[in-house]
């Protein structure tokens, strides 16, 4: 029964490979030697094709490198800004507790 289910396969497997066949020759646009010389000229354009290409996306990757640069310093630069403004928010916080220290301690009726 196994070889008869995979003989029903392999034939219609190979009819449908011969149908594919006569159909792809009756239904081709062009016939086979222009069809093979268009392939030619294309396997032909081929490397200049690619080189374009390479070219093309090293541009690309540069530019994306000098945005990304730029897109770096800027945001280094606003980092350190607000560090700075940071710091110099703690230092006149600091300075105000520092004043107001000497208050509290001398509020407590201690001196």
């Amino acid at each position: 029964m196994s070889d008869k289910q995979s003989g029903g396969f392999v034939g219609g497997l190979m009819l449908g490979a011969a149908m594919g066949a006569v159909a792809g020759l009756l239904m081709a646009p062009r016939t086979g030697r222009e069809t093979r010389r268009i392939l030619r000229k294309s396997a032909d354009a081929l490397p200049e094709l690619v080189e374009d290409l390479s070219t093309s996306v090293h541009l690309q990757a540069d530019r994306l490198s000098e945005t990304a640069l730029v897109n770096w310093e800027q945001t280094l630069s606003r980092l350190r800004e607000a560090i700075a403004a940071g710091q110099e928010a703690s230092r006149q916080e600091y300075e105000q507790l520092s004043q107001a220290a000497p208050v509290a301690t001398n509020g407590s009726g201690q001196e």
